[in-house]
């Protein structure tokens, strides 16, 4: 999900620019196309293209970190809902032609939705940080052992350590993580983070699919209690979030074009992935999965320098 908001930032950045550009190179045409005076003052549109043209800008710029950057979408938001509203007034009264209220359905009202929904998932990734583990569960929960018996919290001491929370052995998004960890490994290892999996299966049940992605040697914690899921937060997903119309389309996508398969669902299929960084015991960074679809980008998570979050 978190890709398909920076894709409609990016679309809406593009048109931004490229409208605000024709507005300011051709002031005139857009009245002449509708049929209307021309006014006396070009430059006035020419001011509203190089506005409609820093707004492309700033929704390029939010892009990087949609949920981050939600007040960029904010602002875009309230002027593409106040927009159509002018529009509608000045259409009512006959101050301008129905013709040219065609700009407002590109302007502003493909992207109510879109916005809207950027927005309302940054809020719930805002709920979500408020309901983090107490300390004193975390605390507990880095007890836990990986396979080679050394607790997380020992780990977490001498590294930052990327804790990966997957979904069931079957799921094709879980392979899909596996296979973004391995490709990802060295640039996330190379920042000194030490990256850690946390399952729900059997090491005997996990080996097959580490060996596959070469992954083998990774270090991982085995909790078919969902214990450690529950200390960090991480719950169920409604029905829709697993099998909706976006997690079909994704699931296509890494069944058959990534070739990762699809296995057993032997464990709870509605348990929520996440991805924590933790360090010297104090969770630096989060994200929760909208979706069992999502794919986020260890190796941004892993930078000390950035700062994304999602629920």
């Amino acid at each position: 999900m978190l890709k398909l908001h920076r894709s409609v930032l990016i679309a809406a950045g593009i048109y931004n620019i490229l409208f605000g550009a024709f507005a300011v190179l051709f002031p005139l045409a857009i009245f002449r196309w509708a049929g209307m005076a021309e006014p006396n003052y070009p430059e006035l549109w020419q001011c509203i293209g190089m506005i409609v043209g820093v707004y492309g800008a700033g929704y390029l710029a939010a892009s990087r970190d949609p949920l981050r950057h939600w007040p960029v979408v904010m602002v875009g938001f309230m002027g593409k809902l106040f927009g159509p509203i002018g529009m509608a007034q000045a259409l009512y009264t006959g101050r301008l032609p129905l013709r040219f209220g065609a700009v407002c359905i590109t302007n502003d009202l493909i992207w109510l939705a879109p916005f809207g929904l950027i927005l309302w998932h940054a809020y719930q990734s805002h709920v979500n940080v408020k309901r983090a583990a107490s300390p004193d569960v975390l605390k507990w929960a880095m007890r836990a052992r990986t396979q080679q018996g050394v607790p997380l919290a020992e780990i977490s001491q001498l590294w930052p350590t990327l804790l990966v929370f997957l979904r069931h052995a079957g799921c094709p998004f879980c392979r899909e993580t596996l296979s973004d960890l391995a490709t990802q490994r060295k640039e996330i290892e190379a920042q000194g983070v030490k990256v850690v999996l946390v399952h729900m299966t059997t090491e005997e049940e996990l080996k097959p699919l580490l060996d596959r992605y070469g992954l083998s040697d990774i270090a991982r914690v085995s909790d078919n209690k969902q214990s450690l899921y529950r200390a960090f937060g991480l719950g169920r997903f409604h029905l829709a979030r697993v099998l909706g119309p976006w997690e079909f389309l994704r699931g296509i996508q890494a069944i058959f074009i990534e070739r990762h398969g699809l296995g057993w669902i032997d464990q709870d299929v509605f348990q929520m992935p996440g991805v924590f960084l933790v360090f010297h015991g104090e969770v630096l960074r989060s994200y929760r999965h909208q979706s069992a679809a999502d794919r986020p980008d260890y190796r941004v998570l892993s930078r000390p320098q950035e700062t994304p979050e999602a629920a």
